[in-house]
């Protein structure tokens, strides 16, 4: 059990979502809130977010898009009790479930996540490359952070697996590892759309978010990056509304 002195409350989306989380080890932050802006739910989908830590994500996006149905998948129970606690704390609906992403189907059907049960899923995932990364001792920390060379496939494949045809996959990842990314969505996702992330105006990107559709034959589209902070430093405008949830990423269709 997580006590008290162990955990921190921290306001998102400009105070309209407060979330419980560990003071040391993974915390939520940007890409979370971004994640959350650029995926296109409507009320009654069925919404999946794998590695949901403390249910930022998916949390963040049911402040946005009432009615939807969400289950947050965490393999770490403490991080997963706390995102239910934060979805009970802030009247949200949402199951809260105690899975390795990476686990067989029959693991996945026995939580209700059946194949072709999803409308929506996001994701997250350990995205730093160990080869160049060094993980951090705290054992959550580096699960949160640090990616094996089949993580990205296996969660695209669990994705593909539990979405229904023309169902949305939308991930964020580092920047630099956009081929990763494209030849995992490359079996069974099509009408891909990437988003390039920049820390800052005339810098590389620093983040992709992507969104993919299972069976989806649209060309893919590269879009005009966001950046997050503009020559002088500042917070742009824009990226204020998106990360205080009056706004949504341009990956989300009109």
């Amino acid at each position: 059990m997580i006590e008290a002195a162990d955990i921190t409350e921290d306001a998102f989306l400009g105070g309209q979502l407060r979330l419980m989380q560990k003071r040391s080890g993974h915390r939520a932050g940007h890409d979370a809130i971004l994640l959350a802006a650029a995926i296109d739910a409507k009320a009654g989908d069925r919404v999946v977010d794998f590695g949901a830590g403390i249910g930022a994500a998916g949390l963040a996006l049911a402040r946005r898009v009432a009615g939807i149905r969400l289950s947050l998948v965490e393999i770490d129970p403490e991080l997963a009790e706390l995102a239910r606690r934060n979805a009970a704390a802030n009247a949200i609906a949402a199951e809260t479930i105690v899975l390795d992403v990476t686990a067989e189907p029959q693991a996945f059907a026995s939580n209700g996540l059946s194949p072709d049960s999803a409308d929506v899923v996001l994701m997250n995932p350990p995205f730093n490359d160990p080869a160049r990364h060094r993980g951090s001792p705290d054992r959550a920390r580096h699960t949160a952070h640090v990616a094996t060379e089949e993580t990205l496939h296996a969660w695209v494949h669990a994705a593909r697996r539990i979405l229904r045809s023309n169902g949305v996959l939308t991930l964020i990842w580092r920047a630099d590892g956009i081929a990763e990314v494209l030849a995992a969505l490359s079996r069974g996702f099509g009408s891909v759309s990437i988003l390039p992330v920049h820390g800052e105006a005339g810098r590389p990107a620093i983040r992709v978010l992507v969104r993919a559709v299972k069976g989806g034959r649209a060309p893919t589209r590269l879009l005009p990056g966001l950046m997050l902070n503009n020559e002088s430093r500042m917070s742009e405008s824009a990226v204020t509304q998106i990360l205080e949830g009056r706004a949504a990423l341009p990956l989300v269709e009109p």
